[in-house]
């Protein structure tokens, strides 16, 4: 469909003015939705409902093959396809396929190069949030 909310950062294109908007906080780092019980911040408020559950250690979601349970739904359907061993989302440049969406959406960024996890101390960009939170302790 068409995407006409383009990011001035890095170029990507949305469908809605809302996403956006969220996508920019990536950029700034910002995160408004703050856990109450340790202080930890989040982009998007569901991710704060999710977080809690580590608090509550709920995780109403089981695998009926394995028994494995998860705090998302979501999680538990992609976790799912681990059992079928579906690996439905492929890459256009190398042809690697993935079990799950999002880690084809990270394996991406090896072809486009692109890096958006940006530090608010130094300004330095990364490919990976993991990368980022382990170089922001080193501020």
């Amino acid at each position: 469909g068409d995407k006409p909310y383009i990011c001035s950062d890095c170029g990507k294109s949305f469908t809605r003015s809302f996403t956006l908007r969220h996508h920019r906080f990536i950029h700034t780092g910002k995160k408004p939705y703050k856990c109450d019980d340790c202080g930890k911040s989040f982009l998007y408020s569901s991710t704060l409902s999710y977080h809690r559950r580590l608090h509550t250690g709920e995780k109403p979601y089981s695998c009926s093959d394995c028994g494995k349970s998860f705090t998302r739904s979501f999680t538990l359907r992609q976790h799912r396809l681990i059992h079928t061993g579906k690996k439905p989302y492929r890459c256009n440049d190398c042809g690697k396929s993935f079990t799950i969406s999002s880690t084809l959406s990270r394996h991406r960024r090896i072809h486009t190069g692109e890096k958006p996890f940006c530090c608010g101390d130094c300004g330095k960009s990364f490919a990976h949030s993991s990368t980022l939170r382990y170089h922001s302790r080193l501020h």
